[in-house]
């Protein structure tokens, strides 16, 4: 008579399991290399290299984090971040300290956060995750005229 939908089930699975936690980088540690996948993972210790997660990236009081580019659904930074950033919603909680521009739907700051580099509020935004950034058709097409002349 009452029966679930597994449809259902599967949706909040997938939604639970990307905004919440389920990696640690802990304090002390130190790691150089590349991040992806899916679900949230939290900083504290320092890591270098790329990261692109389909979840939530939180970089702890103590985590350190050095990126050319970071890209995650949501980032909550009370650490040290160098690097941009795309994100859909980017926190920088009150020790939190960022050197790099921001590309992201949301914004929301505490009482002595830092940033130094520029936000660009959009509408929506593209995470593109697992994919490497590509030149535009428009780009490539001057790129071979320049070549051509």
């Amino acid at each position: 008579m009452f029966k679930r939908s597994p449809n259902k089930e599967e949706a909040t699975e997938s939604i639970s399991a990307v905004e919440r936690i389920t990696s640690v980088l802990g304090t002390g540690i130190i790691w150089h290399g590349d991040l992806d996948g899916s679900g949230g993972v939290r900083i504290e210790g320092a890591f270098e290299g790329t990261i692109a997660l389909r979840g939530m990236l939180v970089v702890g009081e103590t985590g350190r984090v050095t990126c050319e580019n970071i890209r995650a659904n949501t980032v909550i930074v009370a650490g040290a971040v160098r690097g941009n950033i795309t994100t859909k919603k980017l926190e920088i909680r009150s020790t939190g300290r960022v050197w790099g521009d921001v590309v992201t739907t949301a914004f929301v700051t505490e009482d002595g956060s830092f940033l130094r580099g520029q936000i660009r509020m959009e509408e929506s935004v593209d995470l593109e995750l697992g994919a490497a950034p590509e030149s535009t058709p428009s780009e490539e097409a001057e790129a071979t005229t320049a070549n051509t002349k």
